[in-house]
């Protein structure tokens, strides 16, 4: 399962005009799915989330976490990030999982974010989205389970 985290000062998912999902500081994270993925690699993969210190301390160094800064998480599912993208001018997705599996470990993900954390929005699986964002730093990882 892959993790593109974003510190942000603030972000949001707009759907045909409505805002489905929107935080102030915090993380939008765009969450790719592949076909090896499961339950236990959504879990580290959110262990990883919750925990990854990218705030400045008092200091400016990034030690602080999400937890720490009681900040926003915004999980917006992206199909995308699974592409193979090594050769050629057009990606290819057999990495990526099928629709109904990334689906069900998305949804698997914000449920247990939503169990472990007070303030997450989420995006919607398959929908055509506008996110929105404003990259703190700008301060950007990739992440893997």
């Amino acid at each position: 399962m892959i993790g593109l985290l974003q510190r942000v000062s603030q972000g949001r998912v707009v759907i045909e005009g409505e805002c489905v999902g929107e935080i102030a500081r915090g993380l939008v994270v765009l969450i790719g799915v592949q076909r090896a993925d499961d339950e236990a690699r959504a879990e580290r993969l959110l262990e990883r989330l919750l925990g990854y210190r990218v705030f400045p301390d008092e200091t400016g160094r990034m030690n602080l976490n999400l937890r720490d800064i009681e900040g926003g998480l915004l999980l917006v599912p992206q199909f995308t990030l699974a592409a193979d993208t090594r050769k050629g001018t057009r990606a290819g997705f057999s990495s990526a999982a099928d629709p109904m599996l990334g689906e069900r470990l998305f949804g698997y993900l914000v449920s247990r974010a939503k169990q472990q954390y007070q303030t997450v929005a989420c995006g919607v699986f398959g929908a055509d989205m506008q996110v929105s964002l404003s990259n703190d730093g700008p301060v950007t990882f990739w992440l893997e389970s």
